[in-house]
């Protein structure tokens, strides 16, 4: 790979087809995945989390899957680290990494670098873009002026997503994210990157979702959480605070019917697919792509100049 060039990102809502686009393009490039999903680090959580089949995985190397324990803490921080270390190995491959995944965090994290905090306060950063549209870019940057002039100087102001991140740095820290720099709190990959977002219409992401956890039920995800309860990991679960997982644990507590229950997860999934089309809108339109087809003769297109 042209190492000059900005390693490809796949993204999207949950359930749009990310593994699979990278799995058909394997066929013609020598790409490996450089996952960005948050709920497939977790062990154990198979079914639930729709983790790379078995076949997926022959066809093309996909990793950071299976790194942590239900429950066990992981930060954006670390995910800069893991990533960094397999994209340099699969670049010593002399192969392509290519990041797939829609955890929003992650990406953040590795285009934007990320603060080392013991929590991402998601308020600050709404009421920043709600301030955002009321002040306009001009005010928001005189702002940012008088908190961090250095960051302030490097940022035009009409770069409204980057003049909020420093002023989220700001507010969750206390510190400008020039002395977060220097005190090497603040993190980043020495990659650059560039999206490829596939963005179905939202009703046939809906669908899509739906038929989805139906699936999943079919495959025995209620058999799956039912095994790993009787294996003493119920606490485990609940802490892991996973979409499908948590609602399914209520069905065998007896709060739920099986009914309520996979109606509950269809639901909480499509809330959560609503939350990353939220995100990845503020990407440049340029990168996002209606539909499989166009993402993949895009991408293909992309892979063959590295």
């Amino acid at each position: 790979m042209d190492e000059s060039k900005p390693i490809p990102i796949v993204c999207g809502p949950t359930a749009s087809g990310k593994t699979g686009i990278a799995v058909e393009l394997s066929d013609t490039f020598p790409i490996e995945v450089v996952s960005a999903d948050s709920r497939q680090l977790v062990r154990h959580l198979e079914i639930g989390t729709a983790k790379p089949t078995a076949e997926e995985r022959q066809a093309v190397p996909i990793h950071l899957i299976d790194l942590i324990e239900p429950g066990e803490r992981y930060t954006a921080f670390r995910f800069i680290d893991d990533a960094t270390e397999v994209i340099r190995a699969v670049l010593a491959r002399d192969r392509i990494p290519v990041v797939v995944g829609g955890t929003g965090l992650y990406l953040r994290a590795l285009t934007e670098g990320v603060v080392e905090i013991d929590s991402d306060d998601m308020h600050v950063r709404e009421e920043l873009e709600v301030q955002m549209e009321q002040l306009g870019p001009e005010r928001m940057h005189e702002r940012l002026a008088q908190v961090d002039p250095l960051e302030a100087a490097v940022i035009h102001p009409n770069n409204k997503i980057r003049v909020i991140r420093a002023l989220e740095m700001f507010y969750l820290t206390g510190k400008s994210k020039s002395e977060l720099v220097v005190t090497e709190a603040y993190k980043t990959t020495p990659f650059r990157f560039r999206y490829f977002c596939l963005m179905p219409p939202r009703e046939e992401l809906y669908q899509i979702i739906n038929t989805r956890v139906d699936q999943m039920m079919e495959q025995g995800l209620l058999a799956e959480i039912q095994a790993l309860t009787n294996r003493g990991m119920k606490d485990q679960i609940i802490a892991a605070n996973v979409i499908g997982y948590k609602e399914l644990l209520e069905h065998l507590d007896n709060r739920l019917t099986e009914e309520e229950a996979v109606s509950l997860i269809k639901q909480n999934t499509r809330r959560y697919a609503k939350r990353q089309v939220t995100w990845f809108r503020k990407l440049d339109p340029g990168d996002v792509y209606g539909t499989r087809e166009r993402l993949i003769d895009a991408l293909a297109a992309y892979l063959a100049t590295l």
